[in-house]
């Protein structure tokens, strides 16, 4: 594989986030095909990592895996700080209501769908995709855990608590089996239409146009219940890191496709957990043919890869030469390092 490397977004990425906002396919909402949405998260994600977010714990910071033989743009990852506070974040909370008579001597449960807005100040990583021709061989680890390590590098930034919302089941043509159970009942636009406003508007159209009531479940159609909770075909890998990070799904699903949404504590979070501050240097590899993540562990200018490394007592570590030129450090650079077990 080439030399991946995470780099922050810049401004002149924005033909490059169009393709892959293109390429992502229908129920991707966190990468919608608009312009000017496209360049407003690339002026935001730049304001961010320059510690100049619109408030405190609300950067929004987007990242670009780059091939740096190349030059070529392989996908892209974001993590979100402070959702739920500048525009509503909704959800469907699945909740058991119990029920009984003494009178025929029935008792029963019924799951309902209750619409909530729960998450506020959560932090959230999400917009993880990648271009076909870089899937597989550690890019995925890469992007996904390179949200972590950003989260490492300046904790301060971010919430306590994260959330992961992964795209819900979705068929070539973009139709949603819980979108037409449910939503369409309420909305009267088609799924597409639908997502497309969710993700360029203020979420308004939602507080206005969905059901106050709880919705119970037995009575949506088959298609529709049995895709609650379940995520995309092309989510299952995500969905298996992020449960192997420490994310649980807690019964809340996508107002949109029921995609289920997962959480878990930043500080439970495996590669912050399992990551430490280290010294690097450069120089030759012995042939111990171990990998591990190498973050600069800071924000302005922050860069993540794979790499071979070597340990040289204590915090201090050598990487080869390469490494050193794609993450842009000299001798003696405080990062971070996650090791593979």
């Amino acid at each position: 594989m080439s030399k991946l490397v995470m780099r922050p977004s810049r401004l002149d990425d924005f033909d490059d986030l169009m393709e892959l906002a293109e390429l992502s396919g229908p129920g991707f909402t966190s990468l919608p095909v608009d312009e000017e949405l496209v360049s407003s998260r690339l002026n935001a994600s730049e304001k961010a990592f320059l510690r100049q977010p619109s408030a405190p714990q609300q950067g929004k910071f987007l990242m670009m895996m780059e091939d740096v033989e190349t030059s070529t743009t392989a996908g892209c990852c974001a993590v979100k700080a402070g959702i739920g506070m500048q525009r509503p974040f909704f959800n469907y909370r699945i909740i058991t209501i119990l029920q009984s008579s003494n009178v025929v001597d029935r008792r029963f449960s019924m799951d309902a769908l209750v619409l909530t807005n729960e998450f506020m100040g959560f932090t959230e990583v999400g917009t993880l995709f990648l271009k076909k021709q870089y899937r597989g061989g550690g890019a995925g680890r890469l992007a996904a855990q390179s949200r972590y390590l950003l989260m490492a590098a300046a904790p301060d930034e971010f919430g306590e608590k994260v959330l992961a919302e992964l795209r819900g089941v979705v068929d070539p043509d973009g139709i949603s089996p819980f979108w037409e159970g449910v939503g369409r009942q309420f909305f009267d636009m088609d799924f597409q239409e639908a997502d497309y406003h969710s993700g360029v508007t203020d979420g308004q159209f939602i507080m206005d146009l969905m059901p106050k009531y709880p919705i119970y479940v037995d009575l949506l159609p088959s298609e529709a219940r049995e895709v609650i909770g379940r995520c995309h075909v092309d989510g299952i890998g995500a969905m298996k890191l992020l449960e192997w990070e420490g994310f649980r799904f807690e019964r809340v699903v996508d107002i949109f496709d029921g995609g289920p949404q997962v959480s878990t504590l930043r500080d439970n979070i495996r590669t912050i957990r399992e990551s430490r501050e280290v010294v690097f240097e450069v120089g030759e590899m012995l042939a111990s043919g171990h990998e591990a993540l190498v973050s600069t562990d800071q924000l302005e200018g922050f860069r993540v890869c794979w790499s071979a490394y070597d340990l040289r007592g204590t915090g201090r570590v050598v990487l080869p030469a390469d490494t050193m030129e794609a993450l842009q450090i000299k001798n003696g650079h405080k990062g971070r390092i996650w090791m593979r077990s």
